[in-house]
């Protein structure tokens, strides 16, 4: 019985997820988290001067954000479910929801790709900042799309895949807590001189967070060229070839799977606030990325997605009844 509730929930959720996306109207907790992580960054530097300081207050940081995160999510679901069991679905659906992100995804990819077929490279430069960090106002349109796709790979994982897999393993709680770890990431755990000390520990968290769930979309995204007639044996080849050249230990594997899975290449010069970096290659350069690879990507995020609700449904219904 308990296995089909939590099964219906997850059903509940990625449908939800699936039609309604992220309203900006709603609250929602990344934007709580956020601001907890803005607040207490200042406060960080202006006590701590000494990098060995700022690395043991960086150190909390990373584990308070998560920590609370969980927490509350776990106290606000044990309340709700004394109140009444169907009130404890009900929240348990409304937070694990929360931490999906396909639509969203899927909406700011197609937001570039008709701007680009509109021919307003001005919009689609503007539409592509939303999905990534990299400087985007001088953007040619195929570096548009490709900052595109390697988003829609990385946030394959990041944004559907991971939080769903820790939505089966321990609920709303546990999938608030990688999303805290998630946004502590992206808002500090970047590799430049100002955050080398602050965000250290969160960068190597969010590594860790990632290990499993970054190559389980790898396998999803090679698994879904399949069901798109994709080159199934190229995504499998150039995965296992290129999946290491990224200088992140997640990254690369669902780039990598879909650069093989698209038949183009990935990588190469990109620009983070005025420098330019030098990203290694993925894939095979035979073709470089138009915007007609973007809806191709879209179509891999939600095959793999449909794929990884079905696993998940049939993981938590055995799981929870034995």
């Amino acid at each position: 019985m308990v296995g089909c509730m939590i099964a219906v929930n997850l059903l509940a959720v990625c449908a939800l997820d699936g039609f309604l996306g992220d309203p900006r109207w709603m609250p929602h907790p990344v934007r709580w988290m956020g601001a907890c992580i803005n607040r207490c960054e200042p406060v960080i530097r202006n006590r701590f001067t000494s990098g060995a300081m700022r690395r043991i207050a960086g150190i909390l940081l990373a584990l308070f954000v998560p920590g609370l995160s969980f927490l509350a999510a776990w106290g606000a679901l044990k309340l709700a479910f004394l109140v009444h069991p169907w009130f404890g679905h009900l929240l348990w659906i409304v937070l694990g929801y929360t931490t999906l992100a396909a639509k969203d995804l899927a909406s700011h990819a197609w937001a570039v790709y008709h701007s680009l077929c509109a021919g307003s490279l001005r919009e689609a430069r503007q539409a592509v900042s939303f999905m990534v960090g990299r400087d985007t106002e001088r953007l040619t349109e195929t570096e548009i799309s490709r900052a595109t796709i390697e988003s829609m790979a990385e946030n394959t994982s990041d944004g559907v895949i991971a939080p769903l897999l820790y939505l089966v393993v321990g609920g709303p709680p546990l999938a608030l807590a990688y999303k805290a770890v998630n946004t502590l990431d992206s808002m500090i755990g970047h590799r430049d001189a100002s955050y080398r000390d602050i965000g250290w520990a969160s960068a190597k968290l969010d590594d860790f967070a990632n290990l499993i769930p970054s190559r389980m979309s790898a396998g999803l995204l090679v698994v879904s060229a399949y069901f798109r007639h994709a080159a199934v044996a190229n995504a499998w080849r150039i995965y296992r070839r290129d999946c290491a050249k990224h200088a992140s230990p997640n990254s690369g594997h669902p780039e990598a799977a879909m650069a093989g899975a698209l038949g183009i290449l990935l990588g190469g010069p990109t620009v983070y606030n005025g420098v330019q970096i030098e990203r290694p290659q993925i894939g095979d350069p035979a073709n470089v990325p138009q915007a007609r690879h973007v809806p191709l990507a879209i179509e891999l995020m939600w095959i793999s997605f449909g794929i990884a609700i079905v696993l998940a449904v049939v993981f938590a219904t055995l799981w929870n009844g034995l």
